[in-house]
């Protein structure tokens, strides 16, 4: 079973499966985490992970906690196949007549994967994390908007 090669598409699927069930698991995580690192220190909405992610679902329901995941959902089945097939030409590279790989090789061929998804995944990051951020310049704006039309009553 060791010694059975595994063919290309099944390894895509299984990466991108993986990667679909990975990302929805972690970016509420992620949201709250991107959320807390942005707010300004004058105007923290945020006092904890827990609050973000309580507050998130209270002012953008569930789904405002997968604000921005749509790109990552959408660009993880790509990004696992680069990084499955480019991992596969340079351990195939390094190899010699199908030697086993030295662990300096081994650690090659992984970087020499991970420069290549990495052209991918930053400016799917960066959407992520603009798409994320929207949502916390929006509940400022409400809390903003409602501490405005407090003043405005108690000098009524």
């Amino acid at each position: 079973m060791a010694d059975k090669q595994i063919s290309l598409p099944a390894k895509l699927i299984n990466g991108g499966i993986a990667g679909l069930i990975g990302v929805t698991c972690v970016f509420p995580i992620d949201l709250a985490k991107t959320r807390l690192q942005n707010q300004q220190n004058g105007q923290r909405v945020y006092t904890s992970m827990s609050d973000c992610l309580i507050k998130t679902v209270r002012s953008e329901g569930y789904f405002g906690m997968y604000r921005g995941a749509a790109v990552n959902l959408t660009l993880v089945t790509p990004e696992k196949a680069i990084k499955l097939a480019a991992n596969d030409f340079f351990r195939h590279q390094l190899s010699k007549d199908g030697q086993k790989l030295t662990l300096l090789k081994e650690m090659l061929a992984g970087c020499g994967a991970g420069t290549c998804q990495v052209i991918v995944t930053t400016p799917m990051e960066m959407l992520k994390i603009q798409l994320q951020d929207a949502g916390r310049i929006a509940a400022q704006r409400k809390i903003l908007a409602a501490q405005g039309q407090l003043s405005a009553q108690g000098g009524a």
